[in-house]
């Protein structure tokens, strides 16, 4: 009977504990301001990205002669470029190609990184071999060099991919090292390594885990690079080839009606911001979340 009593009194005590662990999580999660703003901004555009496509009455590649540079109305919200198409929907496509390609390198370059960061960590002369090819990528200026790779691959979004994952790897990859080489340190990891486990798994059960805060906070940042790069790329004609829009090359047919027709540029040119401001106020709440002595050093 006594056993029994523990027993309910044990199972109560662990769902108490956990309805008091989700409760704080949840007061500290809606205390951080940047974290939710951050969060609505980028689910609001995930959604419009995802499903405005399908309320749109407008075909983005729609051409109208008769209709060029219409201002923003009623019929088209956002107005009509140089050959007549809708620019909204045009936006809200390129939203699907620029945030769809943002995180395609956030998660390539996450991995990569996480990978190369890890095995520098752990083996010493890897190390050397990997860092150094992590410095000749980081001498070069990222733009620059996403440029050239580019005019290597051809443009196509899957090399835009591959391109900026490139750029961004050593990034990624230096965070992780330095987290793992402090906990290659660790007394746990030490005393799993006594006990005769593999490398293999003390770096992928012991050490990369472990690391996984910091690389999810670095992915956020990466992911707003990486839309930035792509915009980059595709207003300079090295990106996602038209017609096919992206919020680069709307940019870039805009540029030369900027005084004609200031929508086919502002409205573009907003929602990468927006996007660009979400995101970094993402990062900085979840930097603030997952490591609390980082919101106390920088206050």
């Amino acid at each position: 009977m006594t056993s029994s009593t523990e027993n309910i009194d044990l199972h109560a005590v662990k769902t108490a504990l956990r309805k008091e662990h989700n409760s704080i999580l949840l007061r500290q999660i809606m205390s951080n301001r940047s974290l939710v703003i951050g969060f609505v901004i980028i689910a609001f555009l995930i959604l419009v990205a995802l499903f405005g496509p399908l309320v749109i009455a407008h075909d983005p590649n729609a051409m109208n002669v008769l209709n060029r540079f219409a201002p923003p109305s009623a019929t088209h919200w956002f107005g009509t470029d140089n050959l007549g198409r809708d620019v909204l929907s045009r936006v809200i496509y390129g939203a699907r190609i620029s945030m769809g390609i943002g995180v395609a390198v956030a998660i390539v370059a996450s991995l990569a990184g996480l990978i190369v960061g890890v095995y520098s960590s752990y083996y010493t002369r890897l190390d050397h071999l990997l860092m150094r090819i992590s410095d000749g990528i980081m001498a070069f200026p990222g733009l620059l060099l996403a440029l050239a790779l580019m005019a290597a691959l051809g443009g196509r979004a899957s090399n835009v991919v591959l391109a900026v994952s490139i750029v961004a790897t050593p990034y990624i990859a230096r965070v992780v090292r330095s987290e793992a080489l402090a906990l290659k340190e660790q007394t746990f990891v030490e005393a799993t390594r006594a006990l005769g486990a593999s490398d293999t798994r003390i770096i992928w059960r012991h050490i990369a885990p472990n690391t996984l805060s910091s690389l999810i906070v670095q992915a956020t940042f990466i992911f707003a690079e990486a839309i930035i790069v792509e915009a980059a790329l595709s207003f300079l004609g090295a990106g996602i080839p038209p017609p096919a829009p992206s919020w680069g090359n709307i940019l870039s047919d805009g540029k030369t009606y900027i005084y004609k027709a200031w929508w086919m540029t502002f409205f573009p040119g907003m929602t990468i911001t927006i996007a660009i401001i979400g995101l970094n106020l993402f990062g900085d709440g979840l930097r603030d979340l997952l490591d609390p002595h980082s919101s106390k050093t920088k206050n």
